[in-house]
């Protein structure tokens, strides 16, 4: 049985890159600045998320999405609190061009908790509308005692690339 080091697996991938373009990777320059504690690199900064009507927004907390990339992979990132009575799925808002997905998205995020239930689905389609899901009962009715009131969507990330 052959075995590889760690180390020397490390060497080698970092040596085909440097092969194909006849540049070390320590010379090349970087898109942009990563944080260096966390590794996270801003694709596009906070913008703010253009509402639907009725819904507003928490104050202190406006709707604002960007994109930021980890270890190469971008994500979606959405923060503010979202207000309305919802008694159905509802579009929130629409995300501004620079900060849509190339592919329809989702994820969940936080909304008051009544009867056990915290979280809700939101989706970000190409056009960028930013719709929440999760609004209605198995029968397809508002609950009686558990409406949707506010969600929170600071724990929103999503994959887009």
């Amino acid at each position: 049985m052959t075995t590889t080091s760690r180390r020397s697996l490390l060497a080698a991938a970092l040596a085909a890159p440097v092969a194909a373009v006849g540049v070390p990777l320590a010379t090349a320059a970087p898109a942009a600045a990563a944080d260096p504690l966390t590794g996270c690199q801003t694709v596009q900064d906070w913008t703010p998320v253009a509402l639907e009507p009725p819904v507003t927004f928490e104050t202190g907390a406006p709707l604002q999405a960007r994109i930021v990339r980890i270890a190469g992979t971008q994500f979606l990132q959405l923060r503010g609190v979202a207000l309305t009575e919802f008694t159905e799925d509802t579009y929130l808002g629409t995300l501004p061009a620079a900060v849509r997905p190339p592919r329809l998205t989702r994820g969940i995020a936080a909304r008051n908790n009544h009867e056990g239930i915290s979280a809700i689905r939101v989706e970000v389609g190409t056009d960028g509308r930013l719709k929440a899901f999760g609004t209605k009962t198995a029968a397809g009715q508002p609950p009686s005692t558990n409406l949707v009131r506010w969600i929170q969507l600071d724990s929103f990330s999503s994959v887009i690339g």
